[in-house]
């Protein structure tokens, strides 16, 4: 089991972050049979590039990099905070000393892969660091970056939920509700399915990732990391098929209208104004009247994240749209038992 020992001063030195490096690293991975399949449809169209930029660039030395357990620090580094980019990631990959970065070649290129001949002379030479930075570079924008707007909101919604938690109902709820297997017990956070031991974060934080690839629990437990979870993001089940029918509320629609009935049911997590429009083919004009109107009943609040404001539901509109969706329960199950009784 792995427990973090936190303090009240833990607390309030915790925070969110986002991190591209590690989600390029992550997809690398999925993208070679080592980590969370993707989607079938994701894979097809990814896997061509991937494919050819393992045979033109140095991307099988990234590769060779990854063990079981995670890769070195270097190709993801710890990230400063939500606003962090790629071109943050990569001044901090092209900066890394090379003696630094030999010692965790030493660590974690130990597989079969590391040594290919291509590979080992990438990781014997003396611009080891710019030619992996170039590679992953490359990796970046023909892999991820056109994807990576979609994905980074919806890394930024789940952060702005997981804040109106923490002030609705406190951080044990909140750490619990980042993964199943994860329980706040006698002031500490406990993962049941990780070894460990005991980690004191001593004043520090935890600093908290959300991810759309990790499909389990991630933990950094050394340094030049701070104590870290990263975490599946909210919202990332419709990325991999697995999105469930959410029933139409009839009496919210009566109540508020069919068109903010809609955006109501659509803020299971936070959510800004044009990507509600995209994924509700609404006008954006129209979307932001609605919303100001819910906002203005009480329904919702605004927060920025980053470059973006999100709307998410207040516990009046969280009970509004529970008690609809309910009430639409029941009538399928009385429906079903009067089906099954005839």
């Amino acid at each position: 089991m792995l427990r973090f020992e936190v303090s009240v001063e833990d607390l309030l030195r915790s925070r969110f972050a986002l991190s591209p490096a590690m989600d390029l690293c992550l997809l690398l991975r999925s993208l070679a049979g080592q980590g969370r399949p993707l989607p079938r449809a994701w894979a097809t169209r990814l896997l061509p590039a991937f494919e050819r930029l393992r045979r033109e660039t140095e991307l099988n030395v990234v590769l060779a990099l990854q063990a079981p357990q995670g890769g070195p620090n270097f190709v993801a580094p710890p990230p400063r905070g939500l606003n962090q980019t790629w071109a943050d990631d990569l001044a901090m990959i092209r900066a890394t000393p090379l003696e630094a970065a030999r010692h965790e070649f030493a660590a974690t290129a130990t597989g079969l892969s590391a040594r290919d001949p291509r590979v080992r002379a990438v990781l014997d030479s003396t611009d080891a660091v710019s030619r992996i930075a170039g590679a992953m570079d490359q990796a970046w924008h023909e892999l991820l970056a056109p994807d990576w707007p979609q994905l980074r909101t919806i890394c930024e919604r789940d952060v702005v939920h997981r804040v109106g938690v923490i002030g609705e109902q406190g951080w044990a709820t909140t750490i619990e509700s980042l993964h199943p297997g994860i329980v706040w017990r006698a002031g500490g956070i406990e993962i049941g399915f990780f070894r460990g031991g005991t980690v004191r974060l001593v004043g520090d934080g935890l600093l908290l990732i959300p991810s759309v690839f990790v499909g389990n629990i991630a933990a950094h437990l050394e340094d030049p990391w701070p104590r870290t979870l990263v975490y599946p993001a909210r919202g990332t089940a419709a990325l991999w098929g697995e999105q469930e029918t959410v029933p139409q509320p009839d009496a919210l629609t009566a109540l508020v209208g069919r068109a903010r009935a809609r955006l109501l049911v659509a803020l299971d997590a936070p959510a800004s104004t044009s990507h509600l429009a995209r994924s509700l083919a609404m006008a954006p004009g129209a979307v932001g009247d609605h919303l100001a109107i819910l906002r203005g009943a009480g329904l919702l609040v605004r927060a920025r994240s980053g470059r973006s404001v999100l709307y998410r539901r207040t516990p009046l509109g969280e009970a509004l749209v529970g008690g609809s969706i309910s009430r639409h329960q029941d009538r399928l199950g009385k429906a079903g038992r009067d089906s099954f009784r005839s």
